[in-house]
């Protein structure tokens, strides 16, 4: 379940604002608009899964459905011949895709006695499906090859993930019953995480907050426009060589227990955002060529980038919030990240894109010196404000490692 759920994501969102630059002639503002569905859905995601799923249906039969649904619209996308027509297929694809990133965790921890135990190890089958995409893409069939984005190969994407999405609709059905447990008396508030609206009165938590809103807009520049960089400059392989990146996100959730404990939150905190700095510099001075490992470093450092950042502030919510709005707490941050956070990020990420557009070649240089200057900002700004917590406990510290 696990490896196919990400997989079908990973088969085509690492390679689709090479693909619509390059065969359905969009812009730096159409990709953003595209990349942006990721937004909308985790924005609708809370009231399909706090009002549909965990309240009426069973969510194995739910997840087989949408999948099936998916699976349609994935190969409609696959037809479209422009972006006019590619949007709707993908914005509808997105509202139903991010909600069974709950609807997975959620069958996984009904079936597990500690799941903080067990699920680190369900859960990296989800990053190595997005490895074998990648991989496939690059290597298997050369999609994302000179000759394969010129031929219009890259669509096949949208194909291989409507024929993923369909066999884990059908697998769905076969998974263990999962039902509804929550009361239907739950309001749109704790849906939403509001309750934990309160935890931003504490001066640490609210800089916690805004940082981590402000850090998805260099993010969004990654996830938007790094294959596009790199396929325009002509890296061979790039799709499987940004792969890297999941390769280190392993590697480096192993080393977060350490560093927590070593040089606490706010420190393994600052590592994060100085890493997203780091990477887009060597971005911005590195080419296909004799510089191409400054490319490479770059991609590897994605796990430091959202591990140290993004798993590191889970474990920080998680041990401000307490018993009553832990996942609150937890909702209202990805609301804010991947909601809020990552859409005025595609938004931007697109406007300065198309600023330094020269026909269908970019300078990328200035583009991803944007990005780089604005972590290094909050980067400046969150070790000026955010009041060192050294004291993280112990067993929330092995959990993100496990």
């Amino acid at each position: 379940m696990m490896f196919l759920e990400f997989f079908i994501w990973g088969a085509w969102f690492v390679t689709m604002g090479s693909y619509l630059a390059n065969n359905l002639g969009a812009s730096g503002a159409q990709i953003g608009l595209a990349y942006s569905t990721q937004s909308w859905g985790a924005i609708i995601a809370p009231f399909i899964i706090g009002l549909i799923a965990d309240r009426y249906f069973n969510a194995e039969r739910l997840l087989g459905i949408i999948h099936l649904v998916g699976g349609v619209l994935m190969y409609l996308a696959y037809r479209a011949e422009d972006f006019a027509a590619f949007y709707p297929y993908l914005l509808g694809y997105m509202i139903l895709y991010m909600p069974t990133l709950a609807l997975v965790n959620s069958i996984s921890f009904r079936q597990m006695d500690d799941p903080s135990r067990h699920f680190g190890r369900i859960r990296v089958w989800g990053t190595i499906g997005w490895i074998i995409a990648g991989l496939a893409i690059s290597y298997v069939f050369a999609w994302d090859s000179q000759e394969g984005i010129a031929s219009g190969l890259l669509r096949r994407t949208f194909l291989m993930a409507a024929v993923a999405s369909v066999l884990l609709g059908l697998f769905s059905f076969a998974l263990p019953a999962t039902p509804p447990k929550a009361s239907r008396e739950s309001g749109l508030k704790q849906l939403l995480g509001l309750d934990a609206l309160s935890l931003l009165r504490h001066r640490n938590f609210l800089t916690f907050f805004v940082a981590s809103i402000l850090i998805c807009i260099p993010l969004a520049f990654y996830y938007q426009h790094a294959n596009q960089f790199m396929t325009e400059i002509q890296v061979a392989n790039a799709t499987g060589k940004q792969t890297i990146g999941q390769m280190s996100e392993v590697l480096f959730m192993l080393a977060i227990p350490f560093f927590l404990l070593r040089i606490g939150m706010k420190g393994t905190l600052l590592i994060g955002m100085a890493a997203w700095a780091a990477r887009y510099v060597l971005f911005a001075f590195g080419n296909a060529s004799e510089l191409q490992f400054m490319l490479i470093i770059g991609i590897a450092l994605h796990g430091i980038c959202y591990d140290f950042f993004f798993v590191s502030g889970q474990i920080y919510t998680d041990s401000k919030a307490g018993d009553r709005y832990k996942s609150a707490a937890q909702g209202l941050i990805t609301l804010a990240t991947y909601g809020v956070g990552m859409l005025v990020g595609f938004f931007i990420a697109g406007r300065i894109t198309d600023a330094y557009a020269d026909g269908a070649l970019h300078d990328w240089r200035m583009i991803w010196m944007y990005p780089a200057a604005f972590a290094a900002v909050v980067f400046v700004l969150f070790l000026l404000t955010f009041r060192d917590e050294r004291k993280v406990a112990v067993g929330d510290a092995e959990t993100a490692g496990a």
